[in-house]
């Protein structure tokens, strides 16, 4: 994949029975207006860190007529809740907003996750648009159309399939990102490589500092190579009705330890460690060869990310992963690989199996 040029835009198209187009780009604000044709109002919603990004969105539709709404809301997962999206909507309400009118969420995933479930529910479904700011907003969060909320039952659990009318990656944000937060994106990055483009893999093996330098080429080429897996698979399957469950590899431990670590975990670092043990499992259940489940370990930790967690975790996290999004019927499921780049499901492993898998991890 040859890189495109520092000011130069890559377009990426979704299909689906929704298509739109994810554009990755520098100062891309001033697209968004014609993502929108005909609003009169839009809502941007952001969080405090971003408010200067969220004042040039404003700026931009302000410019073309559109008048904006800003709605600064909670930062992180502290603004993934029902009550905030309660807020934003009686806001709209306020604001008389109809059906030609838009969303805009700008920020990481939890913004834009909020302001995807805020636009889905307002009248049955309105236009919105994730300007992602975070790498992790970016790979993962922003592509996919999935919306939704935490509740005290886990993460995610509610919300809605609602594709946007575009997304716009901002790559000029990552520059004031914080590293810890840089590099927490890239776990959603490796999961890419594992599950479908080990390119990705050979890239962050080769010069790993190479894929932590903002504004550099081999980092672009990581986001635009994770961006297109997840933008294959979501095409094929906006529902998670069977090919896009595979974007899950790493996630039931993970969402398990967001969920005992009151979400102060950043999502990255928890994929991490769900990775190591959904590679682990793999491994233990005859599917995955050794070296590949060593690989997961060594991308990781040549990132900085964490690749083990407390030990006497394990009965809380049990516990948690039950009331994971794939469970059917009780039956606890999970993805994981038969190779590399060949993912599957693992369905109603043994505890024991899950118990030496963690053992792992376990530190």
């Amino acid at each position: 994949m040859s890189g495109p040029a520092q000011g130069a835009t890559t377009v990426i198209e979704v299909g689906g029975e929704r298509p739109y187009r994810v554009r990755i780009g520098h100062d891309l604000s001033g697209d968004l207006p014609e993502l929108l044709p005909g609003a009169a109002q839009v809502a941007v919603l952001f969080a405090g860190p971003v408010a200067a990004r969220a004042d040039a969105v404003a700026r931009a539709l302000a410019a073309v007529g559109v008048a904006p709404l800003l709605m600064e809301v909670p930062d992180a997962e502290a603004g993934k809740t029902v009550a905030v999206a309660a807020s934003c909507w009686d806001r709209l309400g306020a604001a008389g907003f109809t059906r030609v009118d838009a969303v805009v969420g700008v920020g990481g995933g939890a913004v834009t996750d909020l302001a995807g479930y805020v636009a889905a529910c307002w009248l049955r479904g309105v236009r919105w648009v994730p300007v992602s700011t975070s790498l992790l907003g970016m790979v993962d969060a922003a592509v996919g159309g999935k919306t939704g909320v935490n509740v005290a039952a886990g993460k995610n659990l509610v919300g809605a399939f609602h594709p946007p009318a575009g997304v716009l990656c901002d790559l000029t944000a990552l520059a004031t990102l914080p590293a810890d937060d840089l590099r927490a994106g890239l776990a959603e990055v490796v999961k890419c490589g594992f599950i479908a483009d080990p390119a990705i893999l050979d890239l962050v093996e080769a010069a790993p500092a190479a894929a932590l330098a903002v504004g550099g080429p081999a980092q672009r080429e990581l986001i635009t190579r994770a961006i297109q897996v997840k933008a294959n698979v979501v095409g094929a399957d906006l529902r998670e009705s069977g090919l896009r469950e595979i974007l899950n590899y790493g996630h039931t431990l993970a969402h398990a330890i967001e969920r005992r670590e009151g979400y102060r975990w950043r999502h990255g670092d928890a994929v991490a460690v769900g990775l190591v043990f959904a590679a682990a499992l793999g491994r233990l259940d005859g599917r995955l060869d050794e070296a590949t489940a060593r690989r997961h370990r060594d991308v990781l930790a040549a990132l900085g990310l964490p690749v083990s967690y407390p030990a006497a975790a394990w009965p809380a996290l049990r516990a948690s992963m039950s009331v994971d999004k794939k469970a059917r019927a009780g039956t606890l499921r999970f993805v994981v690989l038969d190779g590399l780049a060949k993912p599957a499901t693992l369905a109603g492993p043994a505890e024991e199996l899950l118990a030496a898998a963690y053992r792992e991890v376990a530190r």
